[in-house]
């Protein structure tokens, strides 16, 4: 049987008095299997959800990352008819959603809904609004994340058999000319950083695909002969496209507009202004700046430093005593290191048992592959299938050079794999695809993925994770963790093209007229960057509108709803007790933006419902 299943919803109802929304059972069943218990409330309720799923299953990228068996030999259609199809049926199961009689739904059921037609909207927006008179959809290119984003994830992260694998692969390569020829007749003056990044990234295609090929040729695969084909007629099409694309017509001008920002920001499912998310930054970045300045002269007293040390010095001072890789090593050697933190971190945690951590889960860490770099500046975490059943694997990506070597030390690596591994990401995301609802596990809440995140990076320490290197450890740590609030700046920016947005209380130069260089001028201000570092920062800023905002604002609203929680139950629960209760529910109620998580604590008691 493949690893794959195709789902339907059968909800039971649960006899052991614990809350639903942890014990809604999800039987992977085919659609039109004639035995499927219809799930009460509704069937229409019932339909609207298998055809929710059918929807956000129509990409085959997205197929392969969610663990769905559908269209694993394609590659994605990349027409601008393709999207306008996908449009209109996101607007009619929208309107399907408006004419369900919510008085038979139960509380899971209507968060569920309300949270499908959030996606929904957010999807049709992204796909229909303009700048430059053209939809995003015509002004960047995407080939170098279609074509191997699927691909990779099968070769690294799929436990089908090599010859099932190796099958689709071949012929998604096979399709890689045509997938071209639409792609190209799609884009109309494409943004020019957009087609640097492409470039860059369809550079690195020939050699992975080379590296499949030995793969193919080691287990034996008997269709090697037309994999090789595949390969040459993929890697001549490329070359074709670069140059078709290096000769396009290009614009400078990236940004949307106010209005679509703030629509942008809404349909993120974030209460706040753009003023707010402003004042927000500017906020955090003096307090925060304040934090690096106490610890800056308690480092340096600590190590017998000048008192003037800049912050700057104080970090190169670090950098080196704390390297993990000197100048001229094996930079693989940091993969290693990397492995052992995650090891050591989950000991931390099993010692003291304040987080929920399931047994069938696992982790992965590599070095980034040469394509993907352009636009991972450090690390990143790809998550767990959500609808494969077996070990729940999470990939870390980390993107190792001679230029970023002082970006993974003894006291950074520690708070990258809190941040990526356990507890964050990996943990946070693999259990979310454990929960029973199909909805949460297609929603994609930044705020609420990233608020965990950057939350845990100050609790860890606060646990005296990091013992006697803790200023060390919390000095980098706000170092780099100040880019959040730079982010807000820089994505604010970037949306609605007004500089007033950089200012957030940094000095730094903000004369250029090109949006990049300016904002690229702030976050080095900020964190410190070295120029790799910032470059690829601000290329997936440009292209992840609305993303790079998500991680201060969901820290604060983190530690918001922590601070409610505890107020709430004052007397009742606190310490230990009260964080393990904050995580599980935090944890296990799944993916969601956090204004509707919100709604899940007050179901449980955990706070005060609104008048």
């Amino acid at each position: 049987m493949s690893n794959y299943e195709n789902v339907k919803v059968v909800v039971e109802s649960s006899s052991s008095g614990i809350s639903p929304v942890y014990h809604r059972r999800v039987a992977l069943l085919p659609r039109d299997s004639p035995e499927i218990p219809m799930s009460k409330p509704s069937r229409a309720y019932d339909d609207f959800i298998a055809d929710f799923h059918a929807h956000m299953t129509r990409d085959p990228n997205e197929c392969v990352q969610l663990g769905v068996a559908r269209h694993l030999d394609e590659l994605p259609d990349p027409s601008l008819q393709a999207q306008a199809d996908e449009v209109a049926e996101a607007r009619a199961l929208v309107d399907r959603a408006g004419r369900l009689d919510r008085d038979g739904l139960d509380f899971d059921a209507v968060l569920d809904l309300d949270l499908a037609v959030l996606v929904l909207e957010s999807r049709i927006h992204r796909a229909t609004y303009t700048f430059n008179d053209r939809t995003m959809r015509q002004q960047m290119p995407t080939a170098g994340d279609d074509i191997s984003r699927g691909i990779f994830t099968m070769f690294i992260n799929d436990p089908r058999p090599d010859q099932e694998r190796l099958a689709d692969i071949t012929a998604r390569i096979e399709k890689v000319p045509q997938y071209l020829d639409a792609l190209t007749g799609r884009l109309d003056t494409p943004v020019e950083r957009w087609v640097t990044i492409d470039l860059d990234q369809i550079a690195g295609l020939p050699e992975f695909f080379a590296t499949l090929q030995d793969w193919a040729e080691r287990v034996e695969w008997p269709d090697v002969t037309r994999f090789d084909q595949a390969r040459a007629r993929a890697n001549e099409a490329l070359h074709h496209y670069a140059a078709t694309l290096r000769a396009m017509e290009t614009t400078e001008q990236i940004h949307a507009g106010d209005h679509i920002a703030r629509r942008i920001v809404e349909l993120a499912g974030i209460e706040l202004s753009l003023e707010e998310l402003h004042m927000t930054a500017t906020e955090f970045l003096a307090e925060t700046s304040e934090t690096i300045e106490n610890l800056r002269q308690r480092l340096c007293d600590k190590y017998n430093l000048d008192r003037d040390t800049s912050t700057d010095d104080v970090q190169r001072y670090l950098n080196k005593r704390y390297a993990v890789a000197p100048p001229g090593s094996d930079l693989n050697m940091i993969i290693d290191r990397y492995r052992e933190e995650h090891e050591k971190i989950a000991a931390f945690l099993k010692e003291r048992d304040l987080f929920p951590i399931p047994d069938n889960q696992d982790i992965k860490i590599m070095r980034t592959p040469a394509f993907m770099a352009p636009s991972i500046p450090a690390g990143a975490m790809e998550p767990p299938a959500a609808f494969r059943e077996g070990v729940r694997t999470s990939l870390v990506y980390l993107t190792l050079s001679e230029k970023l070597r002082d970006e993974h030390t003894e006291l950074s690596i520690p708070n990258m794999m809190i941040h990526e591994g356990t507890p964050g990401h990996h943990l946070q995301l693999a259990t979310a695809s454990m929960h029973s609802s199909v909805v949460r596990r297609h929603v994609n809440a930044n705020e609420h993925a990233e608020g965990w995140t950057t939350m845990l990076e100050d609790y860890m320490l606060d646990l005296g994770y990091m013992g006697d290197l803790t200023d060390e450890a919390r000095f980098a740590a706000k170092r780099e963790i100040s880019r959040i609030g730079a982010r807000v700046a820089i994505d604010l920016y970037f949306m609605t093209g007004d500089p007033n947005y950089l200012d957030v209380g940094v000095g730094c130069d903000r004369r250029s007229d090109n949006p990049f260089e300016v904002a690229g001028n702030l976050l080095a201000a900020v964190t410190g960057f070295v120029p790799e570092r910032v470059q690829s920062e601000l290329n997936w800023y440009s292209q992840e509108r609305g993303y790079p905002l998500s991680y201060l604002t969901g820290n604060r609203l983190v530690w918001q709803l922590k601070r409610d929680i505890a107020q709430a139950r004052q007397g009742q629960l606190q310490g230990s007790q009260l964080d393990r209760a904050f995580h599980t529910i935090y944890l296990q109620s799944g993916n969601m933006p956090i204004r509707f998580l919100r709604r899940v604590f007050e179901r449980e008691k955990m706070i005060a419902t609104p008048s």
